[in-house]
């Protein structure tokens, strides 16, 4: 299964940037281990956007899981939307990415 985590950021644009480096560098090893199949930041740039593979069963613990563990969920910098998506249309796309 598919989700897709939309993050928002709850403090100002400067206090996001302080953090980027770990977050991305947290973003890294979740495309090394194939959880991350893609991200990137908004635009305008309020929050960002990723979609991930997540486990069938219980997807919703696989999500708070990758949402405690980026920089900005443990600096209290953004609030997160995370929804478990059963892809149909184009799905074998991302299966082969």
């Amino acid at each position: 299964m598919y989700a897709m985590i939309i993050v928002r950021y709850r403090r100002p644009l400067p206090e996001i940037e302080a953090v980027t480096e770990a977050h991305r560098a947290y973003l890294r090893t979740l495309q090394d281990q194939g959880i991350l199949v893609a991200s990137g930041p908004l635009d305008p740039r309020f929050g960002g956007m990723w979609l991930v593979r997540v486990q069938d069963e219980n997807p919703l613990a696989d999500l708070d899981a990758l949402r405690d563990g980026d920089p900005f969920h443990q600096h209290g910098l953004a609030n997160y939307e995370l929804l478990p998506w059963k892809v149909m249309q184009g799905k074998e796309g991302f299966d082969r990415i």
